[in-house]
């Protein structure tokens, strides 16, 4: 469920030539970028069950599940 605040996520990056659009939540929208390349996420598309299998979102899925809809909190950046 989204909460006041919506961001828009393109599955495929605007770099790599996507054009669609979803409605995220801020933090879970940070939580996608902070896991996934651009070019990870060109090649996942649409696929919302193939990002959520992904250990690492599992994990924050699982963590955010019980927080309330306007919850927010910094977001662990990638680490190359």
């Amino acid at each position: 469920m989204l909460g006041r605040r919506i961001e828009w996520h393109h599955p495929v990056p605007k770099v790599k030539g996507g054009r669609l659009t979803r409605p995220v939540h801020p933090i879970c929208h940070r939580a996608i970028h902070a896991n996934f390349s651009n070019g990870e996420l060109q090649r996942t598309g649409d696929d919302v069950a193939a990002l959520q299998a992904a250990p690492a979102m599992a994990s924050f899925l699982r963590w955010i599940a019980d927080k309330p809809c306007d919850f927010h909190a910094p977001t662990r950046r990638r680490r190359v």
